[in-house]
This record gives structure tokens, sequence and C-alpha cells, in this order.
């Protein structure tokens, strides 16, 4: 496999605190797959990941985000069996818009940090909240 063959893609975590003070994260649901997962998509030609995870999230999302740091890059095999490349970025909100389900996204979720790893549907993703609490646990030391 040439390192052409890799699908490079960006996404983020999307954090706020709720009501009840708690921190809680946005995840999406892709009726293609049935399965919850974080916003995230593949990179256009010439796209950087900043621009791409900006753009996909707002795309699944309807909210304009600001890019932060990289919170950990995923590297797996996709449905198809070929090399995929995600980095996962801190994101905070800037606009929020109302979703409109389509066939990509159809649902979407706040969930509470404590319980994000029930709700992902790849193992792999569990990574992304490990990296997230590390983060929060980094700025608020």
């Amino acid at each position: 496999m040439v390192e052409s063959d890799v699908i490079v893609a960006a996404g983020g975590v999307i954090g706020r605190l709720n009501d009840e003070n708690e921190y809680e994260v946005l995840l999406v649901h892709r009726p293609r797959y049935d399965d919850w997962s974080w916003p995230k998509g593949k990179c256009e030609p010439g796209e950087s990941l900043i621009d791409c995870a900006i753009r996909e999230v707002e795309e699944e999302t309807g909210i304009l985000t600001e890019v932060g740091p990289v919170l950990c890059v995923l590297t797996y095999l996709d449905q198809l069996k070929r090399s995929k490349t995600v980095t996962y970025f801190a994101l905070t909100i800037v606009t929020i818009s109302e979703h409109q389900p389509d066939d990509e996204i159809d649902e979407l979720a706040w969930v509470r940090l404590k319980d994000v790893d029930q709700w992902l549907t790849a193992s792999d993703d569990t990574q992304v909240t490990t990296a997230l609490v590390a983060h929060l646990k980094e700025q608020h030391s």
C-alpha cells in the first residue's frame, strides 16, 4: 500500500457544561452504519486537517466551531479494509444552527462525559474519550 492509499480524515469533540454543571459532549448517529460516533469526515483534496474538521463537524451537526489542540490521532482499517487516519481536535462552539437530519447523520445526542463510552459503537473511539479527559485535566491543573 502506498502512502496515497491512506484515507485522511478529521473531526472533533464538542463539549459544554449542561444545566447540572456536568461536562457533556456531542455524538452523531450514522444510519448507514447504525452507530454512534464523534463527528468526522474525509479531507477534500488540498484541504488542511483543521479546515476539514471545521467543515465536517458543521456539516454533520450544524455547529460552527473553532479548533483547539489535537486530542489524538487514530489509525485503523475501515469497512472496506482501507487504512484510515483520523485526527481529532478539541472544538469550541462559535454558533449553533439547527441540525437537519439526513441520510448521513440522522440524530445528535449530548451525552455526559462519564457515559460517553457506553454510547460509542466503535471501541477505538474510546481512545478519543481518554484523550479528552487528559486534556480537560491538563486545562484545570
